[in-house]
């Protein structure tokens, strides 16, 4: 059987399940989820085909690379080479950007910068605040295998209110990497 046979029947069945707990026919799983049936339809969150049938994706590819853009642009006006990182709600990595010239260590600090602030649902500068000596979570960048940054540029990407994942900019001092990320978020809810 192809992976369209196999499509096909999983809608039919979805089409059949949700028909019949809202009474009437379904033309997809969004009549009873209120999720598109694929993410691009509303630039979120959202139900898309693939291999094994349906799945969520809380941060699509296209809009990742439409923000990466922004920040790249936003970038280079200010005369930064930096390394742009999106992750989903789950702080899977979507898709990772490396301006020519950023720091090669950049990579990870950008990667982990999005892990720290799903990890948290805050930013990265907000944890510096509160990890700093004598605060009740100093210490917390030594946790989760090294992976948590304790310095800005990690900024939660959200949706109507719902965490759908985040960004990490590394490449310049603190405050640049916190200031490019900060208008990252600023522009993230208008695309």
């Amino acid at each position: 059987m192809e992976n369209k046979e196999i499509e096909a029947i999983v809608r039919e069945v979805l089409k059949a399940a949700t028909g019949s707990r809202t009474g009437g026919s379904a033309e997809s799983p969004a009549c009873v989820t209120g999720i598109p049936e694929t993410a691009e339809q509303k630039g979120g969150a959202g139900l898309i085909a693939a291999n094994g049938g349906l799945v969520r994706v809380s941060m699509p590819l296209a809009l990742a690379v439409k923000l990466i853009e922004k920040i790249e642009a936003k970038a280079a006006e200010w005369g930064m080479r930096v390394v742009t990182a999106v992750s989903d709600a789950s702080a899977r990595p979507v898709a990772i950007h490396c301006m020519d010239g950023a720091y090669i260590g950049s990579f990870d600090v950008a990667l982990n910068k999005t892990y720290t602030s799903i990890a948290f649902q805050m930013s990265t500068a907000q944890l510096g605040t509160l990890s700093r000596p004598g605060e009740s979570l100093y210490g917390i960048q030594f946790t989760n295998n090294g992976k948590i940054v304790i310095f800005g540029g990690g900024e939660v990407l959200k949706k109507e209110g719902v965490i759908i994942g985040a960004l990490g900019v590394s490449g310049g001092s603190a405050e640049q990497d916190t200031a490019l990320a900060a208008y990252g978020r600023s522009v993230f809810e208008d695309l």
